[in-house]
């Protein structure tokens, strides 16, 4: 018969998700809710329901004989989807909503970190802007400044001036500019070193670690304007060794899988680990309760075993069988919509990729009118290849790009640098 598997979310993560879902032989269906027009090329079914609609998510799920969801955006699982999934007697893969709340407040996060000795950057937390301030003077900039809560990847300043930390301050904790998430700020020291992401499959204390990434968050070549969503990533990450990721995995992945045991928070799900090589070790810069995007786009495609069999093991109990490739890089770009992260028009005419012969296009924010794909968000789409060496994956996907028509889009032409000696 083979599984029927529901996706939620909309973006590039999750069609990667649903793509390698559905290519397992073990799988016959996979809806993903709303999902995006792109994902239809991949034969993925869309249903027509808000992310955050629990309650028409879960009737479907009992109408269309859905053996398990898989969630892949933050606010359904900070909103407790897991929790109502479960209640309703349904599998679902992801962190309960006390689990979730590791990315839904980096005050949180900080407290587990400190308790259970997690590395991470010397810090404090605010609600008063004066007491703030003084904080900042005192420590002097280079500082960084992160709302508390959900800020869609936004919500984080890295200041280079006092002035410049003040004026986030000020955004953040008088004007409200991220709201309810920036009425408490964690002001913490600016980490020098080299970042990356880990993500690993988390049930309980048990932890599968995946393949390193490294993503690229500002919006412009060199590291340059403010941070995004992520602007394009890729896997592995040669100059970070295997040490270093072993010591990240016991000495941060373990002990905050533990610490979330003993705090009555056990988490199960993606468990992702932005993290930062500094002169005394690898460090937490923060905490994800779900994939990252874009990491997710190249870390899948280093994965051999069956997706669909991992998830489904892990939600019942069983010992998951997880191997990866050895050998080979993948990388990805994002292509977004001009003025992005900040106003950026939609409607913006996609290129027709159908006879692409290398790589691979995850879409995002499309729709289609017209029996065209348009820009429908600010990051649009992402082209990931595949080659041996770095250079090789970066080569082929500069190549799509160079060959098509990206009027109206912009992305940044430095991805993978950092790892190509």
């Amino acid at each position: 018969m083979g599984l029927t598997i529901l996706v939620i979310g909309s973006g590039g993560r999750e069609h990667v998700i649903a793509q390698k879902l559905i290519q397992s032989p073990k799988v016959r269906t996979v809806y993903c809710a709303k999902g995006n027009a792109g994902m239809k090329n991949d034969g993925i079914t869309l249903v027509d329901i808000a992310e955050n609609d629990h309650p028409a998510l879960i009737k479907f799920a009992q109408e269309n004989g859905v053996d398990w969801t898989f969630v892949g955006p933050e606010i359904p699982l900070l909103n407790g989807i897991i929790d109502d999934f479960t209640d309703a007697g349904l599998l679902a893969f992801g962190p309960v909503k006390a689990a979730a709340e590791i990315e839904g407040s980096k005050d949180f996060a900080k407290d587990i970190m400190n308790k259970y000795q997690v590395p991470t950057a010397e810090h404090q937390t605010f609600s008063d802007f004066a007491k703030a301030q003084a904080y900042v003077v005192k420590k002097g900039a280079p500082i960084v400044i992160k709302a508390d809560g959900l800020a869609a990847g936004k919500g984080v300043v890295v200041a280079q001036t006092d002035e410049e930390a003040i004026k986030a301050l000020k955004e953040m904790l008088e004007k409200n500019k991220f709201g309810a998430s920036g009425a408490k700020v964690v002001v913490e020291e600016f980490l020098f070193g080299e970042e990356f992401s880990l993500l690993a499959f988390v049930r309980g204390q048990e932890v599968y670690p995946m393949v390193i990434a490294q993503d690229h968050k500002r919006v412009y070549e060199n590291d340059l304007g403010p941070n995004t969503g992520g602007m394009g990533a890729y896997s592995p990450v040669p100059q970070i060794s295997d040490e270093i990721v072993k010591e990240a995995i016991e000495t941060i992945v373990k002990p905050t899988a533990k610490g979330m045991v003993e705090e009555g928070r056990a988490f199960t799900g993606v468990l992702y680990a932005g993290l930062i090589v500094t002169e005394s070790g690898p460090k937490v810069i923060e905490f994800n309760a779900r994939f990252g995007d874009p990491e997710t786009q190249v870390v899948l495609q280093r994965l051999e075993s069956d997706f669909a069999q991992i998830i489904d093991d892990l939600l019942k109990g069983k010992e998951p069988q997880i191997k990866w490739k050895q050998n080979g890089y993948s990388l990805g770009v994002v292509v977004a919509a001009e003025g992005y992260p900040n106003f950026y028009r939609r409607g913006c005419q996609l290129p027709d990729f159908s006879d692409l012969e290398t790589g691979q296009i995850y879409y995002a924010g499309v729709k289609e009118e017209n029996a065209q794909f348009v820009s429908n968000g600010g990051r649009i789409y992402l082209v990931e290849s595949s080659g041996k060496t770095l250079k090789e994956a970066q080569k082929a996907v500069y190549d799509v790009l160079k060959a098509v028509d990206t009027k109206g889009t912009f992305y940044r032409k430095d991805i993978g640098f950092k790892g190509i000696k």
